[in-house]
């Protein structure tokens, strides 16, 4: 296979991968504590880096830590427990009950990503893959330019709120483009439409935002144009970099296997053309924990699999059985 160089940025992390606990997480860990229990919420925000200030405002994050402190209470002690891929787990011990907090920090020691349940529902609803069958999102064939489960495959498993997640686009020729490479329509994906992996609910949409320039990050509107999909079973299903006005549906619609739900397009903090999915048990964009995405089955590199997870360097396309 021909190789090619691309540079997609996305939630970019940097990860720690010491079985123990590290000094820089133990200080950050305890400064959280602090202001927490103060009702600091100011304090809390400065300990975020620049990504996860662009998803969540300071008025946000007093939003989500009041529901925490309404529903758990004070947190009594934060024991470090352990390292799930790169994030520090603090199983901690609150006046109404016990949950494990996780957090990953940047080169700055800033936190670039952290869950922190906030009812006892998100509490018990981690899970490790998806149990709903899925097929892949687009009709035409895809190439899975990161994707698995380790940092070196997927750089996406160096953060908490991503781990797992894919990023997606159309090659030829060991190229993701053909003709002007600064023009999106030069991109085999840009435009392509794509379609719901089950039936599912709309529970999130994000619209009204321009297509970047390739090469131009938006670092505001990190996600871009953004759909969440929540299935029966309460998994919930995130496509970002959507095309400008290309979102077919909307808050609360019911969707079908199949339907075109949206265009992969170029919008958010990325360089070029490309879908970014992934599966997450919660519906919150910056507040959730990644897993393991599987399909029913897929001809990958010209082969049936069945109940698989993509990994980098795979062509991926559904089979005739799954798309009628």
């Amino acid at each position: 296979m021909k190789q090619f160089i691309l540079l997609l940025f996305l939630l970019v992390s940097y990860g720690c991968f010491s079985q123990n606990e590290q000094e820089n997480y133990q200080k950050v860990v305890s400064e959280f504590q602090t202001s927490y229990n103060s009702s600091q919420d100011e304090n809390v925000y400065a300990l975020f880096d620049s990504s996860l200030k662009a998803f969540l405002s300071l008025e946000q994050t007093s939003e989500l830590l009041d529901t925490v402190r309404s529903n758990f209470g004070r947190m009594k002690k934060m024991e470090f427990w352990t390292i799930h891929n790169s994030a520090h787990v603090y199983r901690t011990t609150f006046e109404k009950g016990v949950c494990d907090l996780f957090f990953t920090l940047n080169e700055k020691n800033l936190i670039s990503g952290f869950f922190i349940p906030k009812n006892n529902t998100e509490n018990t609803s981690r899970f490790a893959r998806n149990v709903t069958n899925m097929i892949f999102p687009f009709k035409e064939e895809a190439f899975v330019f990161w994707g698995g489960e380790t940092v070196e495959a997927n750089y996406h498993m160096a953060d908490i709120n991503q781990q797992y997640a894919y990023d997606i686009l159309m090659v030829a020729n060991g190229a993701p483009y053909k003709g002007d490479p600064s023009k999106n329509k030069s991109y085999f994906i840009f435009g392509k439409d794509i379609i719901a992996p089950c039936d599912a609910k709309v529970v999130q949409v994000i619209k009204g935002i321009k297509d970047n320039l390739p090469g131009v990050l938006n670092t505001t509107d990190i996600t871009g144009n953004t759909l969440v999909l929540e299935t029966a079973q309460k998994e919930y299903l995130l496509f970002a970099h959507l095309k400008a006005n290309s979102i077919r549906v909307q808050e609360g619609d019911k969707v079908k296997q199949g339907q075109v739900i949206a265009q992969c397009g170029n919008s958010g903090n990325t360089s070029q053309a490309h879908l970014h999915l992934q599966l997450q048990n919660t519906p919150d964009i910056f507040n959730t924990i990644g897993t393991k995405l599987y399909f029913e089955e897929l001809i990958r590199n010209g082969q049936i699999k069945k109940q698989y997870m993509p990994v980098k360097e795979d062509f991926i396309k559904n089979t005739s059985k799954i798309t009628h």
